[in-house]
């Protein structure tokens, strides 16, 4: 059992952070568009961003900020142009919002990090965040964490947030995050864009080892659609203002400390799964027996991102012969002699032999899942068996219905 538990206050949680979010006129809805997560001194900064070969600018300056110095203070978005693929101009626009930033907090550009997201090839409007930012900075607030997780939406249906606290000896650490995402999720990295705040000390190169792992075990381990973003960014700050022992090597407090920060993008991502658009439910594959946990990872991820599995829960077709499928072409050798499928209660297939099952309860399930509320929906869950390996893994993603396509024909018109 954990020994943390959930609070409110989002990014703004952990002590020595602020937040805001503001419409500053980036979007042509006239939503929230413009955030600002800040500390309120130097923190240890990581980050794990897209693998894409067209990136957008925010990406290519944080990689170089972060490689140089891996602290901040700061981390702006935008929302409503991604700014990728706009060119030289396009980095000089993120390069203009660190300095106009850096102006209004008093502090030097090289401590902002900067996010992006909106639609490609679409230069951030400057003229409207330039008016923004002095109010983006005096709206900044220990309960603006709301705030922000809106400003960052797009597609989103909802804002996505989490905030826990475990003990460390008889002092708090808090950890906090926002994210944002729903379409153009296929991360190979951590798709879409996600903010953590931590107020532990933590060494510098330790909490990016952390935050990678925690990288694969949740963000990577999602899928709505097959697409990678330009645009992908997963940054984390950690401040120190929690007064705890710093933990430079990894040990119990260490092992403590990166579980939590799992456990916070395992929630994020999970919400970004049930947020795909258009989906109805969230889907969560297991995989075990596999010969490691690459192996376990790579079949579920194959499941869950099969467009025909996809469609048949979106239909509450109980047909597990997608799943074998998916499982048979994900790149990992077994024996199919050993195939176990089971979707909720129903045991679909043993030792690679179909086995008899009340097919109209089976659909039953998956109804009553898409048919729950947000993040309380009974999540339609399917357990794939492959041997007797100790290779155990999770991955999540959603059904693929008629409105994914809808959105998607009409996002830029």
């Amino acid at each position: 059992m954990s020994d943390w538990k959930e609070i409110d206050g989002g990014v703004t949680a952990p002590r020595g952070y602020r937040a805001s979010g503001i419409t500053a006129g980036l979007k042509p809805s006239g939503l929230p568009d413009l955030s600002l997560i800040l500390s309120e001194v130097d923190a240890i900064a990581a980050g794990v961003f897209t693998t894409s070969t067209v990136r957008a600018a925010c990406v290519d300056y944080c990689r170089q900020l972060l490689q140089a110095k891996p602290s901040a203070k700061a981390i702006l978005c935008n929302a409503g142009q991604a700014n990728a693929a706009t060119g030289e101009q396009g980095m000089a626009d993120a390069l203009e919002s660190a300095n106009l930033l850096g102006k209004a907090l008093n502090i030097p550009p090289e401590s902002i990090l900067l996010a992006s997201t909106g639609v490609i090839g679409q230069r951030i409007k400057m003229e409207p965040l330039r008016a923004g930012i002095p109010r983006l900075v005096a709206e900044a607030s220990e309960t603006g964490s709301d705030a922000a997780a809106k400003a960052i939406c797009t597609t989103d249906l909802v804002p996505k947030t989490i905030a826990l606290e475990t003990m460390f000896g008889d002092r708090p650490v808090r950890i906090g995050g926002i994210c944002k995402g729903s379409g153009m999720i296929h991360p190979n990295m951590a798709t879409m864009l996600a903010f953590v705040t931590c107020d532990a000390a933590v060494s510098s190169h330790l909490w990016q080892e952390m935050l990678s792992r925690a990288a694969n075990r949740s963000f990577n381990q999602i899928t709505v659609d097959g697409d990678t973003s330009t645009n992908d960014s997963l940054i984390a700050l950690a401040n120190g203002q929690s007064r705890t022992p710093a933990i430079t090597e990894m040990g119990a407090d260490a092992e403590k400390l990166e579980a939590m920060l799992t456990e916070v993008c395992v929630h994020l991502a999970k919400a970004i799964a049930r947020d795909g658009e258009g989906a109805t439910c969230l889907v969560e594959v297991q995989v075990s027996g596999a010969l490691d946990e690459v192996s376990a990872s790579k079949i579920a991820k194959t499941i869950v991102g099969s467009s025909l599995v996809k469609a048949a829960i979106f239909g509450r077709d109980p047909n597990w012969g997608r799943i074998a499928a998916a499982a048979g072409r994900a790149g990992v050798p077994f024996d199919q002699e050993n195939l176990r499928i089971q979707l909720g209660d129903f045991l679909m297939m043993e030792n690679g032999q179909p086995k008899e099952f009340d097919r109209a309860a089976a659909s039953n399930y998956m109804k009553a899942a898409a048919e729950g509320e947000y993040l309380k929906a009974d999540t339609v869950l399917i357990q794939v068996s492959v041997g007797s390996g100790s290779g155990f893994a999770k991955a999540w993603g959603c059904d693929l219905s008629y409105d994914y396509v809808k959105i998607n024909a009409e996002y830029t018109t």
